[in-house]
């Protein structure tokens, strides 16, 4: 699509809403951003916006902010309108800009109509993040480069301008992204699950599937989508989908595809299997994590990475920061970082990927929530609990109803790691998985497991 001179309307202030502006400008369009947060600091999305057009070779422009959407008159002025994530485009605002004529897309439509080279993108409701940090890396390490962009934090519009056409880019992708997509076309995606999420905004899991599977819309039989065979809704979306389906497994031995044998990542054409990868050489731990790589695998493999490379890759690549990422051993014991478990389930998880007798560090901010699944889940494999903050009383107390008595409490996170170490023997774990937000003692997750390897990095 040409921009150049078209009047363009951003929805949205935020990260993506500032790279679109940054992106067209420098495509010659006239971008306003306009977003409904009375309490938006016009001058900082003004410097913001600034600082994203200097790797362009920019440096003044005039840019328009509003803290408003767009009125009706200045929606007759409109060409195009750029949606922001989080805006719905099932309002009446939305519906207003339709009956106008103005083309509604989303900042990942406008970057890959901006982009050049080969695109991988994923989608899927858990495993995201770390599959398209890992396929980046892989393709990174084969191709001197790569672009990992969208949902995982860099907007894909601060990287289309700059690729070329042997580059790839590997892309996050959300459902809400989905909603704006009209010709974005990966050569390779991937839906890596389809669980209830985000029911608020696209009301069914009807329609939730059905935007999430639209990744696949404009692929073709040369194209290619790597599916969880475990999942019942793509599992079911494979004879639907418009390109070749690759399937991974961590439950069912697959005559073609990629599955899991016990320890061992396989793959399988016709009937006749190899050995990859053993999950214990990889430092990325648990059942979810080898479904992640396989998916990984798959992708890169099918844009050409040799499986070697993919291997080698794999094998060293750490945890995404505090989802169950390795810090150090000390003394014989490994310690991992899943300050992103900020609930039970997502603590369970943590728990059922350690491999060994573990020490879990847990407690924090109350949301309300009950602690005994999580209790159930230790079984014979953790070995002591040591808490912190607020909830500590309500953990101890549903540990002890389900006869968890190694309950150790602390008074700060550099005290939980130095009673943790004092439990933990050589060739046992420490995790800090807390159940809970981080609200009650830290500013976010992101901090409290900052912390926490700050404590381990200081053990002797």
């Amino acid at each position: 699509m040409n921009y150049a001179g078209k009047n363009t309307a951003i929805i949205g202030a935020g990260k993506s809403g500032i790279a679109a502006a940054a992106l067209l400008i420098f495509k010659g369009a006239k971008p306003v951003i306009y977003d409904q947060n009375e309490n938006l600091d016009v001058d900082a999305v003004r410097e913001k916006v600034l600082a994203s057009l200097k790797p362009y070779g920019i440096n003044e422009a005039d840019i328009r902010i509003e803290k408003h959407f767009p009125s009706d008159d200045e929606i007759k002025q409109t060409d195009i309108a750029i949606f922001s994530p989080g805006v719905p485009t099932d309002t009446v605002f939305a519906d207003s800009l339709r009956n106008a004529g103005v083309y509604i897309s989303g900042e990942i439509e406008l970057a890959y109509t901006c982009a050049k080279g080969k695109l991988i993108a994923i989608t899927g409701t858990n495993g995201k993040t770390t599959t398209t940090a890992l396929t980046g890396k892989i393709c990174a390490d084969h191709f001197g480069k790569s672009y990992v962009v969208g949902n995982i934090g860099d907007p894909y519009t601060d990287a289309a301008a700059f690729t070329k056409n042997d580059d790839v880019t590997v892309a996050e992708i959300s459902s809400f992204q989905l909603e704006t997509a009209h010709d974005f076309h990966p050569q390779i995606s991937a839906i890596l699950n389809i669980t209830p999420d985000h029911l608020n905004r696209h009301h069914t899991m009807e329609a939730y599937a059905a935007c999430k599977e639209s990744i696949t819309k404009n692929q073709s039989r040369e194209d290619a989508c790597i599916l969880n065979y475990d999942d019942e809704y793509t599992r079911a979306f494979a004879s639907e989908c418009p390109c070749r389906v690759v399937f991974f497994s961590s439950k069912e031995k697959l005559k073609d595809g990629y599955y899991l044998d016990g320890d061992m990542i396989c793959r399988s054409v016709a009937g006749m299997s190899e050995e990859l990868l053993n999950v214990r050489d990889m430092k990325l731990k648990g059942r979810h994590n080898a479904e992640n790589v396989m998916a990984a695998i798959a992708m890169t493999e099918n844009i050409g990475v040799p499986m070697d490379e993919i291997i080698n890759t794999v094998k060293e690549f750490p945890a995404v920061e505090h989802r169950i990422e390795y810090v150090k051993t000390v003394n014989g014991v490994e310690y991992y970082n899943d300050s992103k478990g900020t609930n039970p389930d997502a603590a369970i998880k943590a728990v059922e990927a350690m491999d060994r007798k573990t020490v879990v560090i847990g407690g924090g901010y109350d949301k309300q929530n009950t602690y005994d699944e999580w209790i159930e889940s230790f079984g014979d494999k953790v070995k002591a609990l040591v808490l912190i903050g607020v909830t500590a009383d309500a953990i101890e107390k549903c540990a002890r109803e389900h006869g968890f008595e190694n309950v150790i409490r602390a008074e700060s996170m550099e005290d939980a790691v130095a009673k943790a170490a004092a439990e933990a023997s050589d060739g046992e774990a420490v995790l800090l998985s807390p159940a809970c937000a981080s609200w009650d003692m830290f500013k976010s997750y992101e901090e409290r497991g900052r912390i926490f390897k700050d404590a381990v990095r200081s053990l002797d």
